[in-house]
């Protein structure tokens, strides 16, 4: 906060409490007792018939003002609320917050803590780990993977065997710590709209999908100079940089050909965010026992 503006935060509060308190003040009186003197017992405002007493609050009421006052004093003296005064205890929201999340860890440390050195695949054997997992999961991962884990659009099915980026342990943890950015160039620059819808029919075919044929001819002669790069010479893919298997019935953006069109016509660009700076160690071996559990249905029940 600027000078001008911690100055002026000062001097609106300080002001305030202060017509506060002679408003306070100015308006305490003694009650009249002179019955000689009728008017002095109302305020001279009659409506209706309807006089208006003037009788002081009551003590009680007037005391409760007056300790409202003196704890906003102290208030402002002891916690930062002055502009730029810092108060006199040095309290800081951010401080709070770390000595709760201190605080936090050492109440859940006995909980987490034996799993902190525990493998990933023995994690995934423990109810009670996978039922932590599932929770921390849901707070942190399901809006984009879905409450089951099956995915969205635009976001992988972690539920069966097939990895962008691999799926054992460690690859599952080392998405987890550091993210991962998922980028493929359009296209459209680099072969035309005609290339694009030959290169499309040839990703058709590569699926077992239905195409044209004499497109998905020319349309391979552009993936083998264009995209091999990245997917392979036989499309399978490449976990190294996230690149999918197009040869599969797996998909992300759809397996349409208007959406295969879209995907290589203006590229596709996906984000998953770190998490080691949100969750600690723990949390995230619990996740990944999580998510590593949820791939292995399907190889239990095949």
């Amino acid at each position: 906060m600027s000078t001008f503006w911690s100055i002026w935060v000062i001097v609106l509060t300080v002001t305030n409490l202060a017509l506060v308190t002679w408003i306070l003040f100015a308006n305490r009186k003694v009650a009249v007792d002179d019955q000689n003197e009728p008017e002095n017992l109302t305020t001279g405002h009659v409506y209706d018939g309807i006089e208006e007493y003037d009788n002081p609050l009551p003590r009680w009421w007037f005391m409760l003002f007056v300790a409202t006052l003196v704890f906003s004093l102290l208030y402002l003296a002891i916690y930062p609320g002055l502009g730029n005064f810092k108060g006199l205890s040095g309290w800081t929201s951010h401080k709070q917050l770390q000595h709760q999340e201190e605080q936090a860890q050492e109440v859940f440390k006995d909980t987490f803590g034996e799993y902190a050195n525990m493998p990933i695949e023995e994690i995934a054997q423990h109810r009670d780990a996978l039922k932590m997992g599932a929770r921390i999961f849901a707070n942190n991962c399901a809006v984009c993977h879905g409450a089951d884990g099956g995915g969205n659009y635009g976001f992988p099915n972690l539920t069966d065997n097939y990895w962008r980026y691999g799926g054992s342990p460690e690859k599952i943890l080392e998405t987890l710590h550091n993210g991962r950015q998922g980028v493929m160039p359009p296209q459209e620059p680099v072969i035309g709209e005609q290339g694009v819808k030959d290169a499309a029919e040839y990703v058709l075919a590569l699926s077992g999908q239905e195409h044209d044929a004499a497109m998905a001819t020319r349309g391979k002669k552009i993936f083998g100079t264009v995209c091999m790069a990245c997917h392979g010479m036989d499309a399978k893919g490449n976990q190294a940089i996230g690149a999918p298997n197009l040869t599969d019935d797996i998909w992300i953006y759809g397996s349409s050909r208007e959406e295969i069109r879209h995907t290589i016509r203006n590229g596709r660009h996906n984000k998953m965010p770190a998490q080691k700076d949100k969750l600690r160690e723990d949390k995230i071996r619990l996740v990944a026992a999580y998510v590593y559990s949820l791939s292995r249905q399907e190889e239990v029940e095949q």
